[in-house]
């Protein structure tokens, strides 16, 4: 019985110290790029007409749910 505990943990603990040198390989070939913020006018107005727009949608659906229930 001891064994096969022995065995399992060393299973195991090779699996935990694969999976932690593959991450430590992508990390060092595929760094995080962080993405470039741009704060513009025109993207805080995209965003209001986005917002209007997604309004609007939700008025439809809510519309056409309505006339569905209603026959």
């Amino acid at each position: 019985m001891g064994v096969v505990f022995l065995f399992i943990g060393i299973i195991i603990g090779i699996v935990i110290c694969r999976t932690k040198t593959m991450s430590n390989i992508i990390k060092k070939f595929y760094p995080e790029v962080e993405p470039e913020v741009k704060l513009d006018v025109s993207s805080t107005l995209n965003n209001a007409q986005n917002q209007d727009n997604q309004k609007k949608v939700v008025a439809a659906i809510t519309a056409a749910i309505k006339f569905h229930r209603e026959g």
